[in-house]
């Protein structure tokens, strides 16, 4: 057996295919033990520090900090018997295949792969801690139009296409208006690039469907990318000005801001967007004096037992929709398109949307309508703490029934939440202000507040939806005389 031993990328969870390496917390020669966290990954739900799967020396380092890595793929050498001596000549080197696999573009209307729905890059699929790439070899679909339904597999589809050579109008009849160009490329036209030349040229902005690749194959290189960015840098310049403000003004790159669309803020954009075009999303506003409710908390803040504990508005918020849950079960459901079944949930996971400096994040509370006032309270300040932190795990992420959004820790009245994915509603709570109100028929100043309830109309119809929203609301407007009656 092999005193050195390669650890690959693991799967930290849901099937993520990659990671980016946030920093390594050792270094080659320094002596680690068995689970000691040697270095910190940001994958698509959180930052997480993955420990050393054996005891040794850190014998050699193959990715550096920044570089996104598949999962699966080599990232550090252990030497696990150092005391044997030195290491014979030569440390293992993993593949260019096994860090970065060719990969095919797909054609118009694929899933691009890597995102949800998709194939893993390169034909690869997603895969745990001691196995390697996938070694079959990746099944395509018969191109449109293909004779018998089987796709050239050796001929590479060319890049650019040379003008035809004109036909001269027949003599008698008037020339036709000229024809559209020819497309630069083929519709069915793929393109070869390696994963990190397509990220750069989506850092750059560059369409890799309009280059001529230099490389193997006529693959796309980095080299061939960058010339490509600067051919779009300087092409407005020599365009005829539309305007008469110089062409600096129009386009300026040295004054434009390129951020990679990546980890958190990559998955969020693809749930978000998942949600917002496969549940038909409806939202009720209900505006609430909120008084009492600032009131109790003020009690409870004296109490001896919350002494210690940092309570906010947002507690009795998630108070009142776990105690509306009970009254109202449709509304902590899922709709499973797969078996045409509607799950009521007899559990309630109570995600809280936490903006951190990766993204919008929502780890949920598990049972949360098991907890006393008290708990709740703890396990709200532990997520908020873990969250700004940037530590929360994967777990902390998934399993989410039912969320609330605190808009109104930006100042914000309201606003219109979308669904985490699978979830049926979502509530957003906004700023508590002193407001004219009517108060026992007289005009006074009283705190007030709304609330916007997001939900899904398969699931939850207008008056479900509308009796949920009057429950949290009732609540909040009299919380200890819904404590008494509800409990």
């Amino acid at each position: 057996m092999s005193r050195i031993k390669e650890f690959n990328l693991p799967d930290l969870g849901e099937g993520l295919t990659e990671g980016e390496i946030l920093a390594w917390l050792v270094k080659v020669g320094d002596t680690v033990e068995l689970n000691q966290p040697i270095v910190e990954v940001e994958t698509a739900k959180a930052a997480v520090e993955i420990p050393a799967k054996w005891g040794g020396v850190i014998s050699k380092i193959y990715v550096e900090a920044g570089t996104t890595v598949e999962v699966g793929a080599p990232i550090v050498a252990i030497d696990t018997e150092p005391s044997a001596g030195p290491l014979p000549e030569g440390l293992p080197t993993p593949s260019a295949e096994s860090l970065a696999a060719v990969e095919i573009a797909p054609v118009e209307g694929a899933v691009e792969p890597g995102l949800i729905g998709g194939p893993a890059p390169g034909g690869r699929t997603a895969v745990l801690v001691g196995y390697g790439p996938k070694n079959t070899t990746a099944k395509r679909r018969p191109r449109v139009g293909t004779p018998g339904g089987s796709a050239p597999t050796t001929a590479v589809a060319p890049v650019a296409t040379p003008p035809a050579t004109p036909v001269p109008a027949p003599p008698v009849a008037p020339a036709p208006p000229p024809a559209p160009a020819p497309s630069a490329v083929p519709v069915n036209a793929r393109v070869l690039a390696k994963p990190p030349v397509r990220k750069l040229a989506r850092d750059l902005g560059v369409d890799l469907t309009v280059i001529v690749g230099s490389g193997p194959l006529g693959s796309v290189t980095r080299d061939d990318v960058h010339q490509a960015a600067a051919g779009a840098v300087e092409a407005p310049a020599a365009a005829p000005a539309v305007t008469a403000a110089p062409a600096a003004a129009v386009f300026d790159a040295s004054r434009e801001q390129r951020i990679p669309i990546k980890g958190v803020r990559k998955l969020t954009a693809e749930n978000m967007v998942a949600s917002a075009f496969t549940a038909p999303h409806v939202t009720e506003f209900l505006t609430i004096d909120v008084t009492r409710t600032m009131k109790a908390l003020e009690k409870l803040k004296s109490r001896r037992e919350f002494r210690d504990v940092r309570i906010s508005p947002l507690l009795m918020v998630a108070k009142a929709v776990l105690l509306a849950v009970r009254r109202h079960p449709m509304v902590n459901s899922t709709w499973s398109g797969g078996t045409n079944e509607i799950v009521v949930k007899e559990y309630v996971n109570l995600g809280i949307a936490a903006a951190t400096e990766r993204g919008l994040i929502v780890p949920n509370i598990k049972d949360a309508g098991r907890l006393s006032l008290l708990e709740l309270a703890e396990a709200l300040n532990t997520l908020v703490q873990v969250a700004k932190s940037g530590k929360t795990p994967p777990s902390d992420m998934t399993g989410g029934t039912l969320s609330i959004t605190n808009v109104g820790v930006f100042g914000v009245d309201t606003g219109t939440p979308i669904l985490p994915p699978g979830e049926s509603a979502i509530l957003a709570f906004g700023a508590v202000r002193p407001m004219p109100w009517v108060h026992k028929d007289k005009i006074k100043v009283r705190q007030v507040t709304t609330l916007a309830l997001s939900f899904d109309h398969r699931i939850v119809d207008g008056e479900l939806g509308s009796k949920f929203l009057r429950d949290i609301g009732d609540f909040l407007t009299d919380p200890e005389g819904a404590l008494l009656s509800w409990t």
